[in-house]
């Protein structure tokens, strides 16, 4: 985005005056001695060098002093600011130049075509070197900063110019002065005599007037070369810009700067005026016309400054700076004037746009004098800090946070004072910086506003009377509402301390900043952000907001905020309190209460709400006394929160389990089971008790569910024991389901307990599994076939014992039922059919009943003796077979130990190669043959091929049995 264009400013003002009626000024000097002195050399055309002192102060001073000086223009003869300290004749004609060397104490006076040296005192007798004469110029050689050595000079004029270098050798410039590159000047391929020159560095720059055109001369390189040409009847001169080390070249009205190379940088200056002098200052360059001095930016080329100092047509005017020395003092003479002007500092010059409310104007010079070097970034920021202040009492809210966030510098404890008022908490944070006192001290919002909104009404009726005011005139025209000031207050701080929060900053501001920021979102209601922040990392006080809090009704963000500080005793209170009063209807969920139609359903959310918040504290404590205490509102609430409390695996330390079962509800059936149940199957318990107690809560609930069955199956809506509907429950099997599969997995339970509370009831697979867990077996197929009638159950039941006569058994109760039960003559046909085979065929035809219809049991009895006799004739083959076996191995076995070996004289062992000969030896099954001492030493098992033959047996043809 483009910056506005500065207006008009003030960059120099008059501080004094001297008047030489006496003398008509030709030329103008100036050497600062020290920061609050600078010697005034002022030439005359009688050929007289007066010698002024001027007496300013320096760049700390303030800026009293300078208004001062400024309200008294109109008196300077008498003044004691410039005083006159003494004259000196150079010669007959006037003083056409004058140059100060401050380094070699000397000042340097061209007059009547000599050179004139005479001491900054003008005490001592004038030196005049005769030996360069016709002199038109004397021009300095400039070295930057960073460069040694005294300052050079180059002469130009008519005479022989060997004199002048011994000269210069005298005073410090060695030979290079008067010789360029080993050439003098009148060397040059120039034909005029008038020649400019200027050097910086290693870098000597001369510029003279050739025909239409300006040229170059390097130092380094020994040539000339065209830069660009110049406009006809023009006439060119120069002007070193010693800040920058460039030159201005000035072409009528037009001045274009160019660098050391001889290249145009930046853009041209276009003047008013051909000007009569070129002057510098700072980043301003000051042009003099017709007796008006006109100060031009040295970047943009805006005249920003116009002051008039003379009558035009009253003769020659001339003007010197100090810019290579002090930097703030232009020097302006008419024919009879000397007028001194100094530049007023930076920090008054922002002062001026600020006393005029133009902010967007002091922020723009503060950024230019920023990117010219002459403030620091900290000053910017100190500035932006100022103007945010500024706007703050001017009730601009949203621009002044938008300087306070540009400022770097500014602590977040200076907007303190806006939030909370002295004496508090933070008061000594806060840094007594009055900044320029443009602004009274911080204070309260409320104060800031009722005041501002006093100076509307009051600049309303002044505006009426026809008086000028520095309100804005939106204000005026549109008088703001104190409520919408006040929300358009807090929003814009509540950004700034959102900001802030990303700083660097110190544990107590960090604290001061998240607190009232805390202040600031229950101002507005912001109940979603002043939850986010208590339940987040922050450094609020606990102490500060509490009562706040609590009087509000903002419960819900203490609790977090406590949580968060690790105060999880308080914090669980407030979650108590929030779900009693939930429930007494005296509190609602004001983030919920949209969401829902009825009342009821909030309430009941709320008190949700609660539960969770409090249980997942809970979830992470390990203070059993704690967890206990609020175990139970939470239980009545929501008995899963319970269980997740009791069973978190987020703790660093299990609760004791006797403790918890001690201290849940009895009539919190569901908790105490799932809580037994997490114990043995998540925690791998292996305690009886806790197995005994487990089955026996599941039994009860499993009675007492049937009961509540059988009672919903007679039309009753009856509630055994206070029991919730089944549908409320925790758990997402049935009762009687998870009774059933921890019957049969656990073995740790005491199975006649349990069979002690269910023997009157109609449980009948219960009481199966735990006859079976008594290994009764009768009264498990009894209940099974009979009770069941789970003919499946039952025959599996047989497999697992395993045994033939449990089928009999089996049979047995088929055909001679309990209870007055019929014969089941179906299912001891199904059990004939399935398992018949195994059975003992007259024990079968023993167990049958006469009453049993044959057509019935006949296939069955038939089946029966075929399968038998089946097995029989199977069995024999077998027998036979493995017989056939036996013998075929015997036969292999002789024949392979009737097997011959010969062995002769050439025999070799195939272990160590030794000749066998009449030596013992051992032929292993893979024939291979070893001498007895090899065989001892490899074992019976490994031949010496490396095989293990008891892992990997040999096998032959012969040896294996076919079919």
């Amino acid at each position: 985005m483009a910056k506005p264009l500065l207006k008009s400013r003030t960059i120099l003002e008059p501080f004094a005056q001297f008047n030489a009626s006496s003398s008509s000024i030709r030329s103008l000097a100036l050497f600062s001695t020290s920061p609050s002195e600078t010697l005034i050399y002022v030439g005359t055309v009688s050929g007289k060098l007066l010698l002024l002192s001027l007496h300013h102060p320096n760049s700390n001073s303030s800026s009293s002093h300078n208004q001062e000086s400024s309200s008294n223009n109109e008196n300077r003869d008498n003044d004691d600011q410039i005083k006159f300290v003494r004259h000196m004749l150079i010669s007959d004609c006037a003083v056409e130049s004058i140059h100060v060397f401050g380094e070699i104490e000397k000042v340097l006076v061209v007059s009547d075509g000599f050179i004139h040296f005479v001491d900054l005192e003008l005490v001592k007798p004038v030196k005049k070197i005769g030996a360069l004469k016709d002199v038109s110029f004397v021009a300095r050689r400039l070295r930057s900063k960073g460069n040694e050595g005294f300052t050079k000079l180059t002469v130009g004029g008519g005479a022989d110019a060997s004199g002048g270098s011994s000269f210069l050798q005298r005073f410090g410039g060695g030979g290079g002065g008067g010789r360029l590159n080993g050439g003098v000047v009148n060397d040059l391929p120039i034909d005029d005599n008038c020649v400019f020159a200027a050097a910086v560095g290693k870098k000597l720059i001369l510029v003279g007037l050739v025909g239409r055109s300006n040229e170059s001369y390097d130092s380094v390189a020994g040539h000339c070369g065209l830069i660009f040409s110049l406009p006809d009847m023009s006439t060119p001169c120069l002007k070193v810009l010693k800040k920058e080390y460039k030159v201005l070249m000035l072409v009528d009205n037009v001045g274009i700067i160019v660098d050391s190379q001889g290249q145009p940088v930046g853009g041209s200056l276009v003047f008013h005026g051909s000007p009569d002098g070129i002057g510098e200052i700072g980043t301003s360059v000051i042009s003099l016309h017709n007796g008006r001095m006109e100060l031009y930016l040295k970047k943009s080329g805006k005249c920003v400054q116009k002051i008039v100092f003379s009558v035009e047509g009253t003769g020659q005017r001339v003007i010197a700076d100090d810019e290579d020395e002090t930097g703030k003092v232009v020097v302006v003479a008419t024919s009879s004037k000397v007028i001194c002007y100094l530049k007023v500092p930076s920090e008054e010059q922002i002062k001026v746009f600020l006393r005029k409310k133009d902010f967007k104007e002091a922020i723009s010079l503060v950024e230019e004098l920023h990117d010219d070097g002459e403030i620091t970034k900290e000053a910017m920021s100190f500035v932006h800090a100022q103007v945010g202040f500024l706007l703050m009492f001017d009730l601009h809210f949203e621009e002044a946070v938008d300087h306070f966030l540009l400022s770097e510098t500014m602590q977040p404890s200076e907007i303190f004072p806006f939030i909370m008022p002295d004496p508090n908490r933070w008061s000594l944070l806060v840094p007594r910086n009055r900044y320029w006192g443009l602004h009274p001290p911080p204070a309260p919002l409320e104060t800031v506003i009722d005041n501002g909104l006093i100076a509307i009404q009051r600049a309303i009726f002044l505006k009426k009377a026809g008086l000028e005011t520095a309100v804005d005139d939106d204000f005026l025209l549109n008088p703001p509402n104190r409520d919408d000031l006040m929300d358009s207050a807090i929003k814009n701080l509540i950004r700034y301390l959102k900001a802030s929060r990303e700083k660097e900053l110190t544990s107590s501001v960090r604290e001061g900043v998240d607190t009232l920021l805390m202040y600031l979102y229950r101002a507005l209601n912001l109940v979603d952000e002043m939850e986010s922040l208590a339940s987040s990392e922050n450094w609020c006080i606990v102490e500060e907001l509490e009562t706040l809090l609590n009087e509000s009704g903002h419960l819900r963000t203490l609790a977090f905020l406590c949580e968060s500080k690790g105060m999880s005793s308080k914090a669980l209170a407030i979650w108590r309190i929030l779900a009693r009063n939930y429930s007494s209807g005296f509190w609602k969920d004001q983030t919920r209460i949209n969401e829902t139609s009825g009342e009821g359903v909030n309430i009941i959310s709320g008190k949700e709400t609660a539960a969770t918040e409090a249980s997942r504290i809970l979830e992470e404590l390990s203070d059993k006394d704690l967890i206990l205490q609020h175990l139970g509102w939470i239980a009545d609430i929501n008995q899963v929160l319970a269980v997740r409390v009791l069973t978190s695996e987020k703790r660093s330390h299990q609760l004791p389990p006797s403790d918890v079962i001690a201290a849940i509800d009895t009539k919190k059936t569901e908790i105490l089971q799932r809580y037994l149940q997490w114990l043995i199957e998540e925690q791998d318990s292996d305690d009886p008790q806790f197995h005994t107690s487990y089955a026996l809560l599941l039994t009860k609930s499993a009675l007492e569910s049937y009961e509540t069955e059988i009672s919903s199956e007679a039309g009753t809506s009856k509630q055994i024991n206070g029991l919730e509907p089944e549908k409320q429950s925790i758990f997402q099997n049935p009762v009687r389901e998870r009774l059933q599969f921890f019957l049969q997995s656990s073995d740790l339970y005491d199975p006649e307990e349990v069979l002690d509370l269910i023997q009157e009831s109609e449980l009948w697979l219960e009481k199966a599994i735990l006859y079976r867990k008594l290994g009764q077996e009768t009264l498990v197929l009894q209940i099974l076939a009979v009770k069941l009638e789970d003919n499946d159950a039952a025959e599996h039941y047989c497999a697992e014992i395993g045994r033939p006569d449990a089928y009999m058994q089996l049979l047995d109760i088929y055909l001679n039922p309990t209870d007055g039960k019929k014969p089941m003559f179906k299912a001891a046909v199904r059990l004939l059919h399935n398992h018949g085979e195994s059975l003992d065929p007259l024990q079968v035809l023993e167990r049958l009943s006469p009453n049993m219809p044959l057509q019935l049991a006949s296939d069955t009895i038939l089946r029966m003796l075929r399968a038998r006799l089946h097995h029989h004739y199977q069995g024999q083959i077998l027998h036979n077979m493995s017989r056939a076996v036996g013998l075929d191995a015997n036969l292999a076995r002789l024949e392979e130990r009737s097997r011959h070996v010969q062995i002769n004289d050439e025999s070799l062992c195939d272990s160590c190669h030794a000749r066998l000969g009449t030596k013992l030896f051992a032929m292993y099954p893979d024939d291979t043959v070893v001498c007895y001492k090899c065989f001892r030493r490899q074992g019976e098992s490994t031949s010496v091929t490396g095989r293990d033959f008891t892992n990997d047996p040999v096998f032959k043809p012969g040896w294996l049995v076919t079919d």
